[in-house]
């Protein structure tokens, strides 16, 4: 009987495959390698060794070729013994002995045993289905000599840039304005610099709000970096709005039950919080309170968020 074949299907499960009174066969996962000088991409593998030092029956190998061919575990013993004997035998006579998809086995000129793998079968199961792979090497043209023709026969001359100064002299004219500005008439320059920050703020205020508008839902939306406080100017001058355009919003709902529910539980929490008319997308708004600055709003945010809700968060809106 050939046992080798039972030997190559337990390569596959275990580490160690012992041959009573021969030696035993070995295993180790090796990497995926890259032949540099042939190009070749080899998939991981497990790579056979033979260690004729350990010889004691482990009764793998046995118990193995018992269920397969439906013997007693004594006879697969002696069927072992027997091919042992003959491996051992043609070692003798011929120098070496070839085992099927494991390797060959011979004696060296100092008639040490040497075994060589085969590499026709990768035991490594997480590789099945890969092979080595070759890969052409890159060719690059090189077109150095060309263009060192070229430039021979017909150099290139480099000419100086010549650089615009009217890129220079607009924005030195604008910033002469802008000093102007600011140095003209003390503080009537300044106030107008204060304004025309205002103004962008509201502008970038009302952009922030549309898109928040956008993205309301049925649940809640936190603001981590809201937008800076704006003062509302009436015809030009500088006297504060006292409009309350701050809210600091506890939730909004597509559903009328879920905002009255929040607006009963912050009533018994002892909060005063108020029910706004519907938004354009038929959501219902409740908020804690508002606030005529953003300071104000901030301050009441921060304690809320501390306290109560976490996600609470301040609609900047005119109603």
């Amino acid at each position: 009987m050939k046992i080798e074949h039972h030997i190559s299907q337990l390569l596959y499960r275990y580490q160690c495959v012992t041959v009573p009174g021969f030696g035993a066969f070995l295993t180790e996962t090796q990497s995926a390698q890259l032949h540099e000088g042939t190009h070749t991409f080899s998939p991981p593998k497990k790579v056979v060794s033979f260690n004729s030092h350990i010889k004691n029956n482990d009764g793998l190998l046995a118990n193995h070729i018992a269920q397969v061919e439906k013997v007693s575990f004594e006879v697969a013993v002696s069927n072992i013994m027997n091919e042992v004997a003959a491996w051992k035998n043609n070692l003798q006579i011929y120098g070496g002995i070839s085992l099927h998809n494991i390797g060959e086995l011979f004696f060296n000129s100092e008639h040490n045993l040497v075994f060589t793998p085969t590499n026709q079968i990768n035991y490594l199961t997480d590789s099945f289905g890969l092979s080595s792979y070759v890969s052409p090497a890159v060719k690059r043209e090189v077109y150095k000599q060309e263009v060192e023709e070229l430039e021979e026969k017909a150099p290139i001359a480099l000419t100086p840039e010549r650089r615009n100064g009217s890129g220079v002299l607009k924005y030195a004219a604008m910033f002469v304005l802008g000093a102007g500005l600011l140095t003209t008439g003390g503080f009537l320059g300044n106030d107008y610099y204060q304004s025309q920050i205002k103004e962008q703020t509201l502008l970038v205020e009302t952009k922030v709000q549309q898109q928040v508008n956008q993205k309301i839902q049925e649940a809640t939306f936190f603001i981590e970096n809201p937008i800076p406080n704006v003062t509302l100017s009436v015809d030009g001058s500088e006297k504060a709005n006292s409009t309350k355009a701050y809210h600091l919003v506890a939730g909004v709902y597509q559903k009328e039950f879920y905002a009255n529910k929040l607006f009963a539980e912050l009533q018994q929490l002892g909060y005063k919080p108020t029910r706004l008319a519907p938004n354009k997308f038929g959501a219902f708004p409740v908020i804690y309170g508002s606030y005529t600055s953003y300071i104000e709003a901030q301050n009441a945010l921060t304690k809320i968020q501390s306290e109560h809700n976490p996600e609470a968060w301040i609609m900047i809106k005119e109603l």
